[in-house]
């Protein structure tokens, strides 16, 4: 008997279809992997699995886990099913965890809502299931807050709760999207140890071809609410029936056309810059330890560069880039802008207006109750425009990036993921900007969407000669939207050049680490013939 199996599920919501006689069934012991882009239906089927559906929805078919169908049970019997029978891991652990329950109290708590332990019996059962995830007892104790935790140890809290009570199906969705290649791979690592050692099975949904090459054994590829085409993992890669699986393959492997427009003269230099934070007091006696987040990191950005910067969380990228748009003081070195001395807290609007910045999710740096029109303008506070030349401006920025200039009256909810991440760069373009940082700007995205961003990007840079920072832990996108990378650890760069030597022939032991544990295809899985559509 299979474990799960899915048998022409269909769903609706508010009368919209959202999914369409979809079918699949995996085994006791399978990695299932669900690819296709954003708004494809993989979550939306997850959810129905768990009988996790919005109000409005009308569900058919069915979904049977070991022969008993789950879309015909009660909310109270489901309330039964999961965290017992099936757990299920988020994308976002930090949404995922209570930020004002300890972390043990998290993982024990689905024993105790289950009946399945005393509080006592709970907590030591949550000891031996964080230990299993990596977290040991001498280093991550019981009374341990999320927001003590890294975005990888949070996600291992996450399974840790997801396997307490050893659930014979384990769903996760985007389970390693906002992780660094490192900690993406420990994770991938615990997930296959966990479906061999305990028998589950894992049904891995993803937008990352490469990810579910390096796990999955079956594969189904989802388009606008249906299964088009799956099978086993390598037949599947080497095949590709599907038009839209061809698509979905060349975007993933695709590299923008980029005119090159780097040159000598400097725009952004970084010199022996550094940073600490003061740590908790060990004891009352002497001043408080000191945690040094940045040593002594010098580097130069040329007009019309693109300059990556990667390395894992907590190396020091963030802190960097927060001291260069003047957000964060600095203890020694210096951060020069066109010549001018960036100084935090007494940043200049000239300056802020020559470095702009663009984030990972663009949904939560907009206010929703305000219009597009509106939040593209938001910058003008830095460099004011009469309202008439305004509005052409953001009309004009709006049409930089491949939108409408009408979208200016509609809410930035009304758009999909990588329309949004289009308005943040409209955003950062409207006062015409030198510098512009791009802060995992495309990591949520699905891979074509990502690929668009990435010739937009290359575009831009093209016709208006701006400079990127392009901070990201995705080592693909690196190579394919800069010029020279550096690669930062422990607060330090410890390697940096053009980017094709550095990632071909990398001479420090790091970055070998970092390109070892990127997931890749493998070279004989893929064929010549695909083309971007």
């Amino acid at each position: 008997m299979s474990l799960l199996s899915v048998e022409n599920l269909s769903l609706s919501i508010h009368g919209t279809q959202i999914l369409e006689d979809v079918s699949f069934t995996m085994k006791a012991g399978q990695v299932f992997g669900l690819v296709g882009e954003s708004g494809s239906g993989k979550s939306l089927t997850s959810f129905s699995v768990m009988g996790l559906l919005p109000e409005g929805a009308k569900v058919s078919g069915a979904a049977k886990l070991q022969g008993h169908d789950l879309l015909s049970l009660t909310e109270a019997q489901m309330c039964h099913v999961r965290g017992r029978e099936i757990g299920m891991i988020f994308q976002e652990p930090m949404t995922a965890l209570n930020p004002v329950q300890s972390i043990g109290d998290q993982v024990a708590e689905t024993l105790v809502i289950h009946g399945a332990a005393s509080r006592a019996d709970a907590l030591k059962v949550a000891r031996e299931k964080l230990n299993r995830v990596g977290l040991t007892e001498d280093r991550f104790p019981l009374t341990r807050f999320p927001h003590e935790l890294s975005g990888g140890q949070r996600q291992r809290v996450c399974i840790a709760m997801a396997i307490a009570l050893r659930p014979k199906l384990l769903i996760a969705d985007e389970p390693t999207t906002a992780l660094d290649v490192t900690t993406q791979a420990q994770i991938l690592d615990l997930l296959k140890e966990l479906v061999a050692e305990e028998g589950m099975g894992l049904l891995l949904i993803t937008h990352d071809l490469a990810v579910v090459a390096g796990v999955a054994d079956e594969v189904a590829v989802m388009q606008q609410g249906r299964i088009v085409e799956q099978g086993p993992t390598e037949a599947l890669f080497r095949t590709r029936t599907h038009e839209y699986t061809r698509r979905l393959f060349a975007a993933s492997a695709h590299q923008p056309d980029r005119a090159a427009t780097a040159g000598t003269e400097p725009l952004l230099s970084v010199e022996g810059v550094r940073r600490s934070y003061a740590l908790p007091r060990a004891s009352f006696f002497g001043p408080p330890p000191r945690l040094e987040a940045v040593k002594g990191v010098s580097f130069t950005l040329h007009r019309g560069e693109s300059l990556g910067l990667v390395g894992e969380s907590g190396c020091g990228k963030s802190t960097l880039t927060r001291a260069i748009l003047g957000l964060e003081p600095i203890q020694g070195g210096s951060i020069t802008l066109c010549g001018e001395k960036i100084h935090a807290g007494a940043v200049t609007p000239a300056q802020r207006a020559r470095m702009q910045v663009v984030f990972q999710d663009p949904y939560g740096s907009f206010n929703p109750r305000h219009k597009v029109g509106r939040l593209v303008a938001e910058p003008f506070h830095l460099a004011p425009a009469p309202q008439a030349e305004q509005r052409d401006r953001v009309a004009a920025a709006l049409t930089e990036v491949g939108l409408k200039p009408g979208d200016a009256e509609k809410y930035i909810h009304e758009f999909s993921g990588g329309q949004r991440q289009r308005i943040a760069i409209a955003r950062a373009l409207i006062v015409r900007p030198e510098l512009i940082i791009l802060d995992e700007a495309v990591s949520a995205l699905d891979v074509r969407v990502r690929a668009q961003i990435l010739d937009l990007l290359a575009d831009l840079q093209g016709r208006l000669g701006l400079s990127y920072l392009f901070i990201s832990h995705d080592l693909h996108v690196v190579r394919a939207i800069t010029d020279r990378v550096m690669v930062m650890k422990s607060g330090e760069i410890v390697e940096q050049g053009l980017t094709g030597a550095v990632f071909s022939a990398p001479r420090h032991p790091y970055t070998c680490q970092l390109i070892a544990a990127t997931p890749v295809i493998p070279s004989d899985w893929t064929v010549s013939n695909d083309a971007l559509v």
